[in-house]
């Protein structure tokens, strides 16, 4: 029991006056925090939903989107294959009715060659079917057939990448402590603390932000504008200001070709949208204005055009301005939005929420009380039941609320009313620790052992239990983490921290105490 190396107690200690470091800094207001001295660690826990207030989001996928923007895909690389082809395939008309893609080859003899080449578009859904069915009718005619297992791949893909531009958007300098989860199969859970404006929120996360630039179709008569019929190979899209306009169907440049894009002024001094393309689309965009200088090309944004400018000049920058009806606070939106991504499926909300800060106010001072009265009685019963024992089992108490203090911090997790119920039960947890301890000790004198045999023996009898009583709830923490959400997770975070420091205190921390103690007193007998 005496042999503790000094490394070892020069170990403990630094890990533990770093912890304590760490937690400080929660404990006081930020006012405080800003004027410290720059080497006192200024990181504090931020506060969930239900503590800080903030705003509720709940938004489900359209799923009629994601099998419309799939037939729209599969039909323009049907056509465009199909005529680009060393061997171009004549067809007819692609008709996207029914959900299905039907066409009819003119030439028979092709016939083959645009089954072969159709198939070539579909893609296999892990181990089962194809995404689309390809079949023969009628002699000549292709129909194209999406399974469900592909719709179901493609909402699962689509979903996936809306979780992370919904995250992108509500945090684009993952500085907020957001919670952005997917719920069931086509549902994505949005908690922003301290967010008050809902309807801000909303606006910014409705949009599909989808940035096209296409060619102005000049050819489409006023009366194919009204009735919104659209020449052959253009489409009829509504203006921002009212009225409608036909533009081409191919894109000289989309938004997934952006690597910026910021809140900017145009000549005349209003707000407008800055961007900036990649290597490929600023060669393209240069192309198109280079060849069609003197007609107007117009910025498309989720099918509603926004402007349609002249191109006076070649642009050769390999960026652009993007203009409208902004005020400084929609174009900042908008950059936001573009530099996120685009949503590939629409996002509807289906419930919101504005919890107030007056809430999380009374949930932190009732859970103050709680943790406080919880650690009070606590240590009372321990100072009473094990003397000197139990002042170092309520040293290693302290630290282990520093130490869960210190790296909630560390991580910048958030705490919520759940964790502090975690928070609390970990007090709990620490003194069990110390009371299978220090009982074990007694036992060991009760058998006649030395003072020194007994700390020692009980020590390492007692961690065995320890160890093995703490790992199933690890386990437990573990599954309500992978499992959980929302609230179960703030719970099981803050229990699977509150677990491994109690062990550290409990076994490490105390048994340094002791030793050292010993090693000066050499007591010859203990009252414990």
């Amino acid at each position: 029991m005496l042999d503790f190396p000094r490394w070892k107690v020069w170990g403990i200690s630094l890990i533990s006056l770093i912890a304590v470091l760490f937690a400080v800094p929660s404990l006081f207001p930020p006012s405080a925090v800003a004027h410290w001295p720059a080497i006192i660690p200024s990181a504090r826990i931020n506060l969930g939903l239900d503590l800080a207030g903030g705003s509720h989001l709940l938004l489900e996928a359209d799923v009629g989107d994601v099998a419309r923007q799939r037939l729209e895909t599969m039909e323009e690389n049907v056509r465009l294959g199909l005529s680009r082809r060393a061997t171009p395939i004549e067809i007819g008309d692609i008709s996207s009715a029914g959900g299905r893609i039907s066409f009819m080859v003119r030439d028979p003899s092709q016939l083959d060659a645009a089954v072969e080449f159709v198939r070539t578009q579909t893609q296999p859904v892990g181990l089962g079917p194809r995404d689309w069915d390809v079949s023969v009718v009628d002699g000549n005619r292709i129909v194209m057939t999406p399974t469900q297992a592909g719709l179901d791949s493609a909402l699962e893909s689509a979903m996936a990448t809306a979780r992370e531009v919904v995250y992108n958007r509500v945090d684009p300098d993952g500085t907020k402590e957001v919670t952005v989860i997917r719920q069931g199969g086509r549902r994505i859970l949005v908690q922003v603390p301290g967010v008050q404006d809902p309807e801000g929120l909303k606006a910014l996360l409705g949009k599909t932000a989808r940035l096209d630039f296409k060619l102005v179709d000049l050819n489409a008569t006023p009366d194919q504008l009204a009735s919104g019929r659209s020449p052959a190979g253009s489409q009829v899209l509504p203006l921002q200001g009212g009225g409608r306009m036909a533009v081409k169907r191919k894109a000289i440049v989309t938004g997934d070709q952006l690597t910026d894009a910021k809140q900017a002024y145009d000549q005349d001094g209003r707000p407008a949208v800055s961007i900036t393309f990649d290597g490929k689309g600023g060669k393209a965009f240069a192309k198109v204005t280079q060849d069609n200088v003197g007609k107007p090309f117009a910025i498309i944004l989720d099918d509603v055009v926004l402007s349609a400018p002249n191109i006076n000049e070649p642009i050769l920058g390999g960026g652009a301005i993007i203009m409208g009806q902004f005020t400084v606070q929609s174009a900042n939106d908008l950059a936001v939005q573009l530099r996120s991504g685009k949503l590939p499926v629409k996002l509807k909300v289906i419930e919101e929420r504005t919890v107030g800060p007056e809430l999380g106010r009374d949930s932190i001072y009732k859970g103050t009380v709680a943790s406080v009265v919880a650690t009070l009685a606590v240590i009372l019963f321990m100072l009473f039941t094990y003397g000197r024992f139990g002042v170092y089992a309520t040293l290693a108490l302290l630290l282990n609320a520093f130490s869960i203090l210190g790296i909630l911090a560390i991580f910048g997790a958030s705490l919520t009313l759940p964790g502090i119920a975690g928070f609390v039960l970990t007090i709990g947890a620490a003194v069990d620790a110390n009371v299978l301890i220090n009982e074990r000790i007694r036992e060991e004198q009760r058998r006649g052992r030395r003072v020194l045999e007994a700390i020692e023996a009980g020590y390492r009898e007692a961690s065995t239990a320890i160890f093995d009583a703490n790992i199933t709830n690890v386990i437990a923490a573990v599954i309500m983490y992978y499992f959980g959400s929302g609230p179960i997770r703030g719970f099981a975070v803050v229990l699977m921290i509150g677990i491994v420091t109690s062990v550290y205190t409990a076994v490490n921390f105390t048994r340094m105490l002791v030793a050292l103690w010993a090693r000066k007193a050499r007591p010859k007998e203990l009252h414990i």
